[in-house]
């Protein structure tokens, strides 16, 4: 499990600014969560226990705001409606097409029959 650095935390600094959670596995992301002094939750899952392996898609708050030390941020760990999920990524047409020749280009027909190669004797 990586080392996740603390934040210096005292009673005179009540806020604390939300690390970044995306990306890391549910265990890491409650260390990180904990080493800051915040409450992780999960918003589609009834616990973190039962995400220990997947990683975190989303988070709210973003990462950098500052928020209440042990406040509470959410997570998710699926892509929501229309969000991706996997596949094959983004498809898009590309313009302009790939050049002529090759295998697309149509070859004129020779001006005169082509005679096969006799050698001398």
């Amino acid at each position: 499990m990586p080392k996740t650095p603390k934040t210096p935390r005292t009673p005179d600094t009540p806020e604390v600014h939300v690390p970044k959670f995306v990306g890391l596995m549910a265990l890491d992301a409650g260390a990180t969560a904990a080493a800051h002094g915040l409450r992780l939750t999960a918003a589609d899952r009834p616990s973190l226990d039962e995400a220990a392996v997947d990683y975190v898609v989303r988070q709210y708050p973003l990462p950098g705001v500052e928020i209440p030390l042990d406040a509470v941020v959410t997570v998710w760990f699926d892509f929501g409606e229309g969000e991706g999920g996997g596949g094959a990524g983004v498809r898009e047409p590309r313009e302009p097409g790939p050049r002529g020749g090759g295998m697309r280009r149509e070859l004129d027909e020779p001006p005169e029959p082509v005679v096969p190669f006799t050698p001398c004797p």
